[in-house]
C-alpha cells in the first residue's frame, strides 16, 4: 500500500486539472497577448481562471494577478507594498512562525532600511492582538500574517486582525499568507479587511508553478517583473495558460461541495489524532478538530530522529514531513514548534501529516500500524 501524507508539501492534481492542462498545452496553446484566434482562446481560458477565482473570494476579478506561485506572491506582496509605500514609513510587523518566504523577503526589506517587528505566539500558535495593537506606529505600513501555519495548522484570528489594523491605522496595509488556507476556507477579504492575500495552486490539487496575489483595488503596490505590461503592467511576462487553466479548475473543484470536502478532511485528521494515541511515546502538537486548520497534524515521537523515522516510514511507502529544528535566534520556520512550547527534544522528533482530496481512513490505519512496527527498533537502536 501506499499512502501519500504529505499534501501541504504539494498535492496530486484532479483529473479535470491534468485534461485542461493538456488541452491547453497540445491544443490551445496560442499565446495570450496574440491578436489571432488561438491568442483568443487561450486569453479565454485565463478570464475563465480569474472569473472563478474571483468569484470563491467574493472580490473583482480585477483584484486577482497570477504568479508562478506562493514565494513570488508572497515577495510581490510584502516587496511591492513596502516599496510603493516608503514615503510613509518604514516599519512592518509579522509574527515569528511564518513561511520562509515571508521571512526571507523580509531579511531583503531589512537590508534595505526596513524596520520588521516579530510577533510572538501563544501555545496554540496564535499571536496577541493587544501585542499587535501595541506594536503598531505612525511608520507602520504593513502587517503580514499567516492564516494557516504550514507546520502545525494553527489558524490566526484573521477578521479580528483585519479590524483591529483597520480602526486604529486603516492606511496600514494588511498581507495575508492563504497559501496553506486557501481551498480550506471560505475565505472574503472585503470582509475579513485583507488587502493582499497569497495562494499557491499545487497546494489544491492544481498544477505547480503558478498562484496568484489578490490586490484590493486602489492598492498600490511596485512591480517586481517588468516587460511587455502583461497583467496591467503589474508582471510583464508571457502568460502562463496551461499553469493558470489548472488552477481555475483546482479552484471550481475544490469549492464545489466544499463543506463536505472540508467535513471529509477534519474526519481524517479526528481519526489519525485518536488511532495516534495507541502508539507509545507520541505527542500531538496540532490543536484538536475545528480549533486548528483540516488538513495538518504535527506529531512529535520521543526517542527517534524525525529525518530517521520518515525514511523508514518511507521504506513502507508512507510519505510525511519532517518539522525541522532551529536556533531561537533565528525567528523562522521551526519557530513555530518553539513559540508553542515544544520540548527541545522533540524539536527534531516532530513529522506532519497532510491531507488531501485522496486520502482514505485506510490508509491513517497502515500509517499507524506502521509505526507500531517502526519506533520499538528505532528507538532501541538510538538508545545503543
Amino acid at each position: 500500500m501506499e499512502a501519500y501524507f504529505d499534501n501541504s508539501a504539494t498535492t496530486r492534481v484532479f483529473d479535470s486539472v491534468k485534461d485542461i492542462v493538456v488541452k491547453t498545452m497540445t491544443e490551445d496553446y496560442g499565446n495570450a497577448a496574440a491578436k489571432h484566434t488561438m491568442g483568443v482562446k487561450a486569453e479565454q481560458y485565463i478570464r475563465e481562471a480569474r472569473s472563478v477565482i474571483a468569484k470563491s473570494l467574493k472580490v473583482q476579478e480585477k483584484e486577482i494577478l497570477f504568479t508562478s506561485g506562493g514565494s513570488e506572491s508572497n515577495n510581490t506582496a510584502l516587496i511591492g507594498a513596502a516599496m510603493a509605500n516608503r514615503r510613509r514609513g518604514n516599519h512592518i510587523i509579522t509574527t515569528n512562525v511564518e513561511h520562509s518566504s515571508v521571512y526571507n523577503t523580509l531579511g531583503f526589506l531589512e537590508e534595505e532600511g526596513f524596520e520588521i517587528t516579530y510577533l510572538p505566539v501563544d501555545g496554540q500558535g496564535r499571536i496577541s492582538l493587544q501585542e499587535l495593537r501595541e506594536s503598531l506606529r505612525p511608520e507602520t505600513v504593513l502587517v503580514s500574517v499567516m492564516y494557516v501555519n504550514n507546520e502545525v495548522g494553527a489558524v490566526e484570528p484573521v477578521e479580528e486582525i483585519g479590524k483591529l489594523i483597520k480602526e486604529h491605522q486603516p492606511q496600514v496595509l494588511f498581507h495575508v499568507d492563504a497559501i496553506q488556507a486557501y481551498g480550506k476556507y471560505e475565505i472574503r477579504p472585503v470582509r475579513q479587511k485583507i488587502d493582499l492575500l497569497s495562494v499557491s495552486g499545487h497546494k489544491i490539487h492544481g498544477p505547480k508553478g503558478v498562484g496568484f496575489l489578490y490586490i484590493r483595488d486602489k492598492v498600490k503596490i511596485k512591480p517586481l517583473i517588468y516587460g511587455g505590461g502583461q497583467q496591467a503592467g503589474l508582471r510583464s511576462g508571457t502568460e502562463n495558460v496551461p499553469g493558470v487553466a489548472g488552477l481555475g479548475a483546482a479552484v471550481r473543484e475544490i469549492y464545489t461541495d466544499h463543506r463536505e470536502k472540508m467535513d471529509g478532511l477534519y474526519e481524517l485528521k479526528d481519526y489519525l489524532m485518536t488511532r495516534i494515541q495507541e502508539v507509545e511515546g507520541c505527542t500531538v502538537n496540532s490543536q484538536p478538530g475545528r480549533e486548528s486548520a483540516p488538513q495538518i497534524v504535527s506529531i512529535s515521537f520521543e526517542g527517534v530522529r524525525s529525518e530517521v523515522l520518515l525514511h523508514a516510514l518511507e521504506e513502507k511507502g508512507i510519505y510525511v514531513s519532517s518539522g525541522s529544528a532551529c536556533s531561537s535566534s533565528h525567528p523562522g520556520i521551526s519557530g513555530t514548534l518553539k513559540g508553542i512550547g515544544v520540548r527541545q527534544d522533540l524539536l527534531d522528533a516532530t513529522l506532519r501529516f497532510s491531507f488531501g482530496m485522496f486520502n482514505k481512513k485506510e490508509e491513517i490505519d497502515y500509517a499507524v500500524e506502521a509505526l507500531k512496527e517502526l519506533l520499538p527498533v528505532l528507538r532501541r537502536y538510538r538508545r545503543g
